[in-house]
């Protein structure tokens, strides 16, 4: 894909519109020191010629100290620039990177089932501070360096006609050179970026399996692995370096060149007593100082190589589409919410091979395999399902679907009377509550991981759930109590802790649909007893679907559905379920949940 100057240019009016008053004062210094190294020459120039035509000593004296008064203010000047341009660079860069955070956080989990968070941080972090030098220095270092190439040629023109055309002839070669070697390496920098996105992504799927790696022995397995990304990282990033060093070579050559020009020239006019001694002195000097905003394109360009890989890799995450729209503007009605699935299939298949396509990943056409197929129940307002089946029937993807992580392929959901994918997906997380056996703790204050950052929940309410609950003494025994920062242990709480302030969060929430899915699989028993009490308290006023990993659990559901292989296998009340003995529920209740599970 072939970055346009359109594109570059969008990308740099987006972030550096906000700051105009950074990028005026780094334009502004930048330009002034442009100013001063033009300036430079021309003291000299009058300090050589005062100097050999025997001039006073005053006049010299004059004129170091104005060189020395130049140099000074155009080494402050290039200070300035510096610091504007890595402020202008750090907000731009950093602005660029919280717009992709965000993206990606609205884009569905099929995308992130396919996408390793190591790529991920690669894209978001390693591909956008390539881009820090882009945003600070280059659209000004390279309208600075054009300049500074006008002015050196405008006072050759001014100094002599024919030095005017020679040096002019001089920069057309040397920027129509290094222009059309500009793409030569950048297939190879996205090859390398890629490469890096991969490294990453291995990188952070063994670090949080290491301890899987380590009880089974795959210590020698994962480090094979490394060493096959590393033999692909290495060449590619040499093939690249070297596609570099073309333009290094070319730009020496040229300046090479440019040197030989100056002098012969000035050799020249000299002879023919056309200028002075000091003029030649100019003439070679204004040639060097030329070679400074060449080698600063070059350099630029190189590093706009590496920008165009990187921003052809953060365009193509842009393009990136959630595959749930996002809702209507139905909103759900408070309060206990009915629920009803008709003719409902899914396939994990299908929406990962969509999410790849739009990421440009090659997938084999394979028939997609039902997780779901046309499941139907109608749960009223208040009730409670009880969700049996064998691991890998379909039980957790069904609460994914009502919490619209996925659309399913065909059918339709609805909460209340409201199509689930009519109501917007804020409003939906508002009314729907899930507690999974796996719970995620972040590290900030108990009181944010309990609400969320909803600072409409009161302390006292969150003091009230805790005690139901049984973790005051836990919360108590905090050193700052709901201001403390859980860390990455998470301050030592247990599992079941750790679970117990999930449904605390559920709690909080209130919502109108709560979906335990083995939430209390990784309870003891004696806190599972010490949750029954909370359940029964949490689903009051409440519609609840509970995904069971004991019999108990579903003990107070009014309705049982069993799946199996994503089928019905049986649904209907519990209590006729129970009654009839030939009703697989009431075999399960003599035999045990063990027997469905295996």
């Amino acid at each position: 894909m072939k970055i346009g100057l359109k594109q570059f240019g969008n990308l740099l009016i987006d972030y550096l519109k906000p700051q105009k008053g950074r990028v005026a004062k780094f334009a502004i210094a930048l330009l002034a020191s442009i100013g001063l190294q033009l300036l430079n020459p021309q003291i000299l120039r009058n300090f050589i010629d005062t100097a050999v035509a025997g001039g006073s000593a005053q006049s010299l004296f004059i004129a170091a100290f104005l060189f020395i008064g130049v140099a000074l203010a155009k080494q402050l000047m290039s200070i300035a620039a510096t610091y504007y341009g890595e402020n202008v660079a750090w907000t731009a860069t950093n602005a660029l990177r919280a717009d992709l955070v965000e993206h990606c956080l609205k884009l569905d989990l099929s995308f992130h089932k396919i996408t390793t968070p190591g790529e991920l941080v690669e894209r978001v972090d390693g591909d956008i501070h390539n881009l820090s030098q882009f945003f600070s220095k280059f659209s000004v270092y390279i309208l600075g360096s054009l300049l500074l190439i006008l002015g050196v040629i405008v006072v050759m023109f001014v100094e002599d006609w024919r030095a005017g055309m020679a040096i002019s002839f001089f920069a057309l070669i040397a920027l129509s050179t290094l222009i059309s070697l500009r793409s030569i390496a950048v297939p190879y920098w996205g090859k390398y970026r890629q490469i890096n996105a991969e490294f990453f992504g291995f990188l952070g799927e063994q670090l949080t399996s290491i301890e899987d790696i380590r009880a089974n022995g795959a210590k020698n397995y994962v480090m094979y692995r490394f060493y096959k990304i590393l033999q692909r990282w290495l060449p590619t990033y040499h093939k690249a370096r070297f596609a570099d060093t073309i333009l290094w070579t070319t730009t020496n050559g040229i300046f090479t060149l440019g040197y030989v020009i100056a002098l012969a020239l000035a050799l020249y006019l000299w002879n023919q007593k056309a200028i002075t001694i000091g003029t030649a002195y100019v003439f070679f000097y204004y040639t060097t100082l030329l070679s400074e905003p060449i080698e600063q394109i070059r350099n630029q360009l190189e590093d706009l190589q590496q920008a165009e890989a990187s921003i052809y890799r953060i365009q193509d995450l842009f393009q990136v589409r959630s595959q749930l729209n996002a809702g209507g503007k139905e909103q759900l009605p408070s309060g206990a919410l009915s629920v009803t699935l008709t003719n409902v299939s899914f396939s994990y298949s299908d929406v990962q091979g969509q999410a790849s396509t739009s990421l440009r990943i090659k997938k084999p056409d394979i028939k997609p395999e039902l997780i779901l197929q046309d499941i139907s129940f109608h749960l009223p307002p208040g009730h409670v399902l009880g969700l049996l089946g064998r691991t890998g029937s379909g039980k957790t993807t069904l609460a994914r679907l009502l919490l619209r992580l996925y659309d399913a392929q065909s059918g339709s959901i609805r909460l209340g009377n409201v199509p689930i994918n009519q109501t917007p997906l804020t409003n939906l997380s508002k009314h729907v509550g899930l507690v999974t056996q796996n719970v995620q703790l972040f590290q900030t204050t108990v009181r944010n991981n309990l609400t969320f950052f909803n600072e409409n929940i009161s302390d006292e309410r969150i003091y009230e759930t805790l005690k139901m609950l049984g973790l005051s003494g836990w919360l108590h025994s905090l050193p700052k109590d709901l201001d403390t920062q859980l860390g990455p242990d998470n301050s030592g709480l247990s599992a079941g802790q750790a679970q117990l302030l999930a449904f605390a969060r559920v709690f909080l929430k209130d919502p109108g649909l709560v979906i335990l899915d083995e939430a209390s699989s990784r309870l003891d028993p004696t806190t599972e007893k010490l949750i029954e009490k909370a359940i029964d308290q949490l689903l009051i006023g409440h519609t609840g679907i509970i995904i069971a990993h004991r019999l108990a659990t579903v003990q107070r559901a009014n309705q049982i559905l069993i799946l199996d292989k994503g089928r019905v296998s049986e649904y209907g009340l519990r209590e006729e379920l129970m009654q009839d003995s030939h009703s697989r529920f009431a075999q399960l209740l003599k035999t045990g949940l063990t027997n469905l599970l295996v």
